[in-house]
């Protein structure tokens, strides 16, 4: 039989893990290898690949080309970036970072972690505050804030605490008692947050990170704008403008940029809505009060978004942004990746390409391809450290010296 091993040590999810056929096949085999996975939820995700063994009766993953099925190339991760569910439309998200995703292979079984070891995950209910926090350290702080879906989501702050980051993961709609569509958003609850993390004994630093998707971009923004304190500031599939509910700012209201629903389209699926283009032009005067002034503030920023970003054009409002930046002489980087959705996630998470928004009520097209969106997640990991570690850990060491 074909026996598989796992050639790494690392078990979290956005560390290369790599099955290897070791033994049981004959020289030049055609085999088929596959992964499976079951959600919290007990939706099930396969994949599978195509591929025939060395002269020597071996197969490595590492190195071996798939010639078909969910994939094809060399591709030491497909298996796991490639995951599909069996429920059309299914999103795979972690709710416990405790636990691990478990992967069956085909004749194997291995785990994906979402904390390394000596990561403490401390829920955290302080005043208005709703969020968890991962805390290893001394460490440099993030905050990490996702989209309009609300909840509470911890698996990319778990991740991020399991490379040198003390996280705090912060709900700002529809968990416990946070409205899922308030009046307004309040960035006083996030100015909360970063007096929160100031004072805890494992943070290096009073200068804070933040990142956000989505609408959580927008709001990390607004709060590297509005926050001295932050130091470095991540945009993914943000827009530099504010977006879906009214902003309160010091006694100041910033408006939702206006949109058009005449303009939402549904695609062939005929259930499935494609929001791309019901926002106005971002370039039209009547737009700017809308805009996050992030030419004001100190902090350095990242931007991330995908060519094929189907719930918004991220790339035109990414772009514009960064222009007001660099025309006022900030340090920004901006990679905006072909082939990649709305949805980027840590690396080897599958694409979600549709999904239910709960807030919404419809299913929402998000874009991507698969192995386009599996590269553009696995570089903008890298990108997303180096840029933290750069601006918020090298900051720190500077200046203790």
């Amino acid at each position: 039989p074909l026996q598989l091993s796992l050639t790494r040590f690392s078990k979290l999810v956005c560390s290369s893990h790599i099955p290897r056929a070791e033994s049981g096949l004959s020289p030049l085999q055609e085999v088929t290898v596959a992964a499976s996975l079951v959600d919290e939820t007990g939706c099930l995700f396969q994949s599978r690949a195509y591929y025939r063994a060395e002269r020597n009766g071996e197969l490595d993953l590492s190195c071996s080309p798939s010639l078909g099925g969910s994939y094809c190339g060399v591709e030491p991760m497909g298996l796991l970036w490639s995951l599909e569910s069996t429920t059309p439309y299914k999103r795979l998200r972690k709710r416990n970072v405790l636990t691990p995703f478990c992967v069956t292979y085909e004749v194997c079984r291995s785990e994906r972690r979402f904390m390394a070891e000596g990561v403490n995950r401390v829920p955290v209910r302080e005043g208005r505050l709703r969020a968890t926090l991962f805390c290893p350290g001394p460490f440099p702080a993030l905050i990490d804030l996702y989209g309009t879906a609300g909840g509470l989501t911890e698996y990319r702050a778990s991740l991020l605490a399991s490379r040198g980051f003390v996280t705090l993961a912060l709900a700002f709609l529809a968990f416990e008692d946070l409205p899922a569509l308030p009046e307004f958003l309040d960035l006083d609850y996030f100015g909360e947050a970063i007096k929160f993390l100031q004072r805890q004994q494992k943070v290096k630093s009073m200068k804070i990170g933040v990142l956000g998707l989505s609408q959580g971009a927008n709001l990390a923004l607004a709060l590297a704008a509005f926050s001295p304190d932050i130091q470095a500031a991540v945009s993914i599939s943000g827009s530099g403008l504010n977006t879906f509910l009214p902003l309160k700012v010091k006694g100041h209201i910033i408006p939702p940029h206006p949109y058009n629903l005449q303009k939402l389209q549904l695609t062939d699926d005929s259930n499935v809505f494609n929001f791309s283009e019901i926002m106005d032009d971002p370039k039209d005067p009547s737009t700017w009060p809308c805009r996050i002034p992030v030419e004001n503030s100190l902090s350095k920023y990242l931007f991330i978004c995908g060519q094929d970003d189907k719930n918004c054009k991220s790339q035109i409002y990414c772009q514009e942004t960064v222009s007001r930046l660099q025309q006022n002489g900030h340090h920004v980087e901006f990679y905006c990746y072909p082939g990649a959705g709305h949805l980027l996630e840590p690396p080897y998470m599958p694409l979600a390409y549709i999904s239910f928004h709960k807030l919404v009520g419809v299913y929402m097209i998000w874009g991507g391809k698969w192995k386009e969106h599996a590269e553009a997640q696995e570089d903008a990991w890298q990108r997303i450290l180096a840029f933290f570690r750069q601006h918020l850990l090298e900051s720190t060491l500077k200046s203790t010296l």
